[in-house]
């Protein structure tokens, strides 16, 4: 589905996944490929896709036919609680975290994950020294 085996880096093609390659998972059905998940994930799309996710896997088998759209298309979506699956190796999917659209690369290693967990929603709060331009408070703190 996705860009074919001979344009993947060779890393790619010697990756497995619970003992199968990349290639053999490509070729698996839905069905084998999700007795494979973990129970989070399996239980996930057992209970079907929503209307967002049949949507976005629509776009993902459309584009991922045309390896050459495929290497310069960035998908943009809003659906966090998508499972990265083996068709969408080597695609860039922009996935939002509330603020912006982070492009996430996708590689065979994040098969299995969801796609929210490649783009945080926080950042670490990193505080400003007091001084000049502070709060009130602490203004009264000694200069250094």
């Amino acid at each position: 589905m996705a860009a074919s085996l001979q344009d993947m880096p060779v890393e790619w093609r010697k990756f497995k996944y619970r003992g199968k390659t990349l290639e053999e998972l490509l070729n698996m059905s839905m069905d084998d490929l999700v007795v494979l998940l973990p129970a989070r994930q399996r239980r996930s799309l057992k209970r079907g896709l929503t209307k967002a996710q049949i949507k976005l896997l629509a776009k993902i088998r459309r584009i991922a036919r045309d390896p050459e759209l495929a290497k310069k298309t960035v998908i943009k979506t809003h659906v966090r609680d998508m499972v990265v699956l083996p068709e969408m190796v080597g695609l860039t999917i922009a996935v939002y975290n509330g603020k912006e659209f982070v492009p996430v690369k996708i590689s065979p290693e994040m098969i299995g994950h969801y796609l929210g967990e490649f783009s945080p929603t926080t950042k670490k709060v990193t505080h400003g020294e007091p001084g000049l331009k502070a709060t009130r408070a602490s203004r009264f703190v000694a200069m250094k």
